[in-house]
């Protein structure tokens, strides 16, 4: 095993451990760990020695902060379309980890955002610990949550994942397991203890048993007690109708909420509306990243993708100029563009 490797494969026990290894860049996933990861389960999938999976990030900081933002930035830019290619591949995998017949086990400590969502939140065993901030956070740089992320928050309870969709609010330990995001609270102090004791399971079962030994109540969280304004506020029809009722709420947290969406892309806001909404109407994952797929492609040829990241990753301004930059400005008929069927380009994961 080459420690410079971005991805580091080892077996524990029957147990196969998969960490991601870019820690300087918070393990944000590149082209080629997605297509490592999908290789090693696919071995892993017909290979009776393994038992169960365990993905992880290296260093201190977090699973994955999700795709290397700047490769995109840079190759639409150029005009290139190898994230397109990317992205391909990668909501491919987040399917196959939601269908992996062995036990994944997903240790999200620390950050996972975007793309970690995707590697983790779609595994059958989920692990936060106090030090998890969860979140989709797409908006903020003009995009729009993608690797299933909009499956998982349009079946949230009430209007929490439009909440989170919306505003790309990170969450703690308890809100993403009331959120659907995550399964267990295991104390960062107590991976390692979980680990081992994975290490020696030699089936399915005892996994999940030795993840429930090790397993304990979260730290009270945020949501729950939010949730009478934010399912009123939300079930408006309109972003524009949810914005108002966010300001007469006269709530101070729905007044934070007002100023966090008024700076995100217009466009951005509108077509993750749509796209929760959509999603919670579509009764398989496959069928939603097709979707997703879809607005991914029509936000890359998009003004506003390219903008968001250069205001927050490049430049680090902070002052995006988005295009339309108001709500009156995007139209129906721009929203519904997003969805349109991609041709012989499809995705197509939900009728292969």
């Amino acid at each position: 095993m080459n420690d410079d490797e971005p991805v580091l494969l080892h077996t524990e026990g029957r147990v196969l451990h998969i960490t991601l290894n870019r820690p300087r860049a918070l393990n944000a996933l590149t082209h080629s760990m997605v297509r490592h990861i999908d290789d090693a389960l696919t071995g892993a999938a017909g290979d009776e020695a393994v038992v169960a999976i365990v993905i992880r990030g290296s260093g201190d900081r977090g699973l994955c902060a999700g795709g290397d933002i700047r490769s995109i930035y840079e190759d639409a830019r150029a005009g290139r379309r190898a994230s397109v290619d990317f992205w391909r591949d990668e909501y491919r995998l987040n399917a196959r980890i939601a269908r992996f017949p062995k036990p994944y086990v997903a240790l999200m400590d620390g950050i996972v955002m975007g793309g970690g969502v995707g590697v983790s939140a779609h595994g059958g065993v989920r692990v936060v610990t106090e030090r998890s901030r969860v979140a989709m956070p797409e908006t903020a740089i003009g995009f729009v949550p993608d690797v299933g992320g909009t499956y998982l928050l349009s079946r949230a309870p009430g209007e929490l994942g439009t909440h989170l969709a919306l505003t790309g609010r990170a969450v703690g330990a308890a809100d993403a397991v009331l959120c659907g995001l995550a399964d267990h609270f295991v104390p960062s102090h107590g991976l390692a203890g979980l680990t081992e004791a994975l290490s020696r399971c030699t089936t399915p079962d005892e996994v999940a048993e030795a993840v429930r030994r090790c397993a304990t109540d979260a730290p009270e969280g945020e949501l729950a007690g939010q949730r009478e304004w934010i399912d009123d506020c939300y079930a408006a029809d309109t972003v524009e109708e949810i914005i108002d009722r966010l300001t007469d709420s006269g709530l101070p947290a729905a007044k934070e909420t007002v100023a966090t969406l008024h700076t995100v892309s217009p466009t951005a806001l509108k077509v993750t509306l749509a796209a929760v909404r959509r999603a919670k109407e579509l009764s398989s994952l496959e069928a939603v990243l097709d979707q997703e797929f879809r607005v991914s492609c029509r936000a890359f040829a998009g003004p506003d993708l390219v903008e968001g990241v250069r205001a927050r990753i490049v430049d680090k301004d902070r002052d995006p100029r988005w295009d339309p930059a108001a709500l009156s400005g995007v139209t129906a008929d721009d929203v519904a563009r997003y969805f349109e069927p991609l041709g012989d380009q499809e995705l197509g994961l939900s009728v292969s």
